[in-house]
């Protein structure tokens, strides 16, 4: 089942309602994967509309990209949650 976000015509409201769904910290990488690429789209599509915030949504939309590609990459989250081994 889809998560029901809300419609958005700012990056501000992009930032609010993507916090909204994001993953516990503990998720699986899959879930994680799903929801960088989700806010990679939602950051591109907001771009376009903000206009006065078009570079920083660009910016916001590459980092999640980045970090999708780094979960297909390795399998691995590597975010809020991650765990060092001392």
């Amino acid at each position: 089942m889809a998560e029901s976000v809300p419609k958005v015509r700012t990056l501000s409201q992009a930032h609010a309602a993507l916090e909204a769904i994001r993953p516990a910290s503990d998720a699986p990488s899959a879930e994680w994967l799903r929801y960088y690429l989700r806010s990679a789209r939602v950051y591109a599509e907001v771009a376009e509309i903000d206009r006065g915030h078009h570079h920083e949504a660009m910016y916001w939309a590459d980092r999640e990209r980045r970090k999708a590609e780094a979960i297909k990459r390795t399998g691995v989250h590597g975010g809020p949650g991650r765990v060092v081994q001392v």
